[in-house]
Formats: C-alpha cells, sequence, structure tokens
C-alpha cells in the first residue's frame, strides 16, 4: 500500500515522537557530563514558588538547572500546541517536568487560567517570554499577568555555554560543544506591581533577564555549587 503524501507526514511524526525525545534525552545526558557545569542559584528560590522566565533559544539544558533549584521536580511548562511543542512536552517528561500546551497567542486565556491554577497550587511555571515564535528577546503579555494576577514572584533563568553552535534560527538556539564549560544562573526574583502597566512591566522584566551576570554574581546571598 502506498501512503499519500499526509499519510506519510503523519507516520514520521509518530516514529519521532517515540524515539526523538528519549534520544535527545540521553544526548543531553552525555552533553551534560561531559561539561564543567557551575551552578549560581539566588536563595529567593527557596521562599516560595516561583514564574521561571527564559530566553526561548537557552532552554536546552535548564532541566539540569532545575534539578539543582527543587529537590523534587515540581513545575508545569509551556510549551506550543505544535509538533515541535510536543516533542519539547514529552522530552521535559523524562526530567519529571509536567506541561501546559499552548502560547500566550494561541490558546492564550485558557493556558493563563491554567498557568494561574497551577501556580495558587503551588507550582512553579517556566515559560518563554519570547516564545514560541519571536521576535528575539522579546516579552510577551503572558507573564505579566500570571505575575501581576497572582503576585507569584519572577525568577529569571539563565544558561550560558562558553562553547556552542548557534543555529541559523530566529531564537539563536544555542547546543554548548561537548567538554565544553556551562554557567547555569537563577536570579534574584522580583515582582510585578498590580498597577503598572503593561508596557513598563514588560520593560521591567526584559531588564531583569538581561542583568548582567558578573554583577549578580557578586551578591553574597548566591550559592555556587559545583
Amino acid at each position: 500500500m502506498i501512503l499519500d503524501k499526509d499519510s506519510r507526514r503523519k507516520f514520521k511524526r509518530k516514529v519521532m515522537l517515540l524515539f526523538a525525545p528519549r534520544l535527545v534525552w540521553l544526548f543531553l545526558w552525555i552533553l551534560y557530563l561531559s561539561c564543567k557545569n557551575k551552578f549560581y542559584i539566588h536563595d529567593d528560590i527557596k521562599k516560595s514558588n516561583a514564574i521561571l522566565t527564559f530566553w526561548h533559544g537557552e532552554f536546552l539544558m535548564l532541566p539540569f538547572l532545575y534539578r539543582k533549584m527543587r529537590d523534587t521536580p515540581k513545575i508545569f511548562v509551556i510549551s506550543s500546541e505544535h509538533f515541535d511543542g510536543k516533542l519539547i512536552a514529552k522530552l521535559y517528561g523524562y526530567f519529571g517536568f509536567k506541561t501546559i500546551r499552548g502560547s500566550s497567542t494561541r490558546g492564550g486565556r485558557r493556558v493563563l487560567i491554567q498557568a494561574f491554577n497551577k501556580l495558587k497550587d503551588g507550582y512553579d511555571i517556566a515559560i518563554t517570554p519570547d516564545g514560541p515564535k519571536g521576535p528575539y528577546h522579546s516579552i510577551a503579555d503572558g507573564v505579566v499577568a500570571m505575575s501581576q494576577k497572582t503576585n507569584i514572584a519572577i525568577v529569571p533563568v539563565r544558561t550560558m555555554p562558553d562553547r556552542f553552535y548557534e543555529l541559523k534560527t530566529w531564537d539563536k538556539f544555542r547546543i554548548p560543544k561537548l567538554f565544553s564549560s556551562i554557567i547555569y544562573i537563577s536570579m534574584p526574583s522580583f515582582n510585578i506591581p498590580r498597577d503598572l502597566s503593561i508596557e513598563d512591566a514588560k520593560k521591567l522584566v526584559y531588564e531583569q533577564m538581561t542583568k548582567d551576570p558578573n554583577v549578580i554574581f557578586k551578591y553574597e546571598d548566591f550559592k555556587d555549587i559545583v
């Protein structure tokens, strides 16, 4: 039987969904174990659950940072409803993460309501302010709404390899090279006042996410874990 184009596409996706996430999970562990990993985790994360913000191009190694931040995963990651979002959801599942499918632009209201409920139940929520399609390092409305409506603090998280491959994609996606050095950062938390305008709030989020790590490292309440 000869499959038509649509059937072949569906079959390929089923095969990818079956094998790709596990293979990527295995590759990430090999990559992680080959690298020199240093973690800078601010004590704020111990106070309560948080909204974790990260750039779309840096999400690859973030599960290893979260494993240092929490003894037990209690997190929902917002991933897109596209097929790549399904792959990411299954990959994160191997790390013990749960996902909310959707984005701030597609099915945004439903996603925000689910996120509000999970935050109230004590879960962390992880979101890319510039995802799922950019523009690069932009701030969408969703993260602002989450913080203002729930009064839950935002914690920017970063992964910074010294040697990496940078893909020619809108998010400048980075893949660390084997045997490189990677710095993982969990920054100080901050809240968005409810009376702050949406534009000023987005500016605040951007400023906090782009702070100079060399300045942040000087804070005495960071814990350096090798």
